[in-house]
């Protein structure tokens, strides 16, 4: 397979500060071969699909390590760039 995309949320529980959680999951996904783009709300990567899923597994362990935690991602091989219309119509 080509390109992939997914798009992740880190929800980090019964935690008062929840900044740090995010932001190893964050630096976990840089160390891998994948594009990462980060914002308000959720992050999106891209980038060949075993390297995708390798960083997801291992940002979650991470995270997942130190706090309970619940991550969202949806994956797409039809989006494999955050900028792609999708096929969607205006």
């Amino acid at each position: 397979m080509d390109t992939i995309s997914a798009q992740v949320s880190v929800y980090p529980l019964r935690q008062v500060e929840i900044r740090g959680p995010i932001d190893e999951a964050l630096a976990t996904l840089h160390r891998y071969d994948v594009q990462v783009r980060s914002g308000e709300m959720s992050t999106q990567i891209w980038g060949e699909e075993n390297n995708v899923f390798a960083a997801l597994q291992s940002a979650f362990r991470r995270v997942a390590e130190g706090s309970d935690v619940v991550m969202v991602v949806i994956v797409s091989n039809a989006c494999p760039k955050p900028w792609d219309p999708c096929g969607s119509v205006s």
